[in-house]
């Protein structure tokens, strides 16, 4: 089993930047990839990044691309989403998440979440 801990959400103004942390616990090994989803109220869950963590290959979504950066800590297995340029429309709940066998932008492949937290940005 894998735990997630999710950290560094908040409010924050347009145009500002934020970083979000998830670190691992129990079985870190078996992880392959780790990633991030958001969930704003009323919409699907969307893919943000994602991460090798035993390669430097990542992945990210449409939505974000040039706008986010995601890095690893392997030796913490810890990623990081570095955001930058925040929109209104980049508030939403933004889980983090472990697969064990896959490198993949879908969020059904991923076996392990956090709890979430939760991002504003105000306009």
């Amino acid at each position: 089993q894998v735990q997630l801990v999710e950290s560094g959400g908040g409010l924050v103004r347009a145009g500002d930047s934020l970083r979000l942390s998830c670190t691992a616990s129990g079985v870190t090994s078996s992880i392959l990839a780790m990633a991030w989803f958001r969930q704003a109220p009323g919409k699907e869950r969307e893919f943000v990044a994602t991460k090798s963590m035993q390669t430097e290959t990542e992945d990210y979504g449409d939505s974000v691309a040039g706008r986010v950066t995601i890095s690893k800590d392997a030796a913490k297995n810890t990623v990081y989403l570095q955001m930058h340029s925040l929109k209104p429309e980049d508030s939403a709940v933004y889980f983090c998440a472990a697969a064990s066998h896959v490198f993949s932008n879908a969020a059904g492949l991923y076996d392990y979440w956090g709890q979430g937290t939760q991002v504003t940005v105000s306009s």
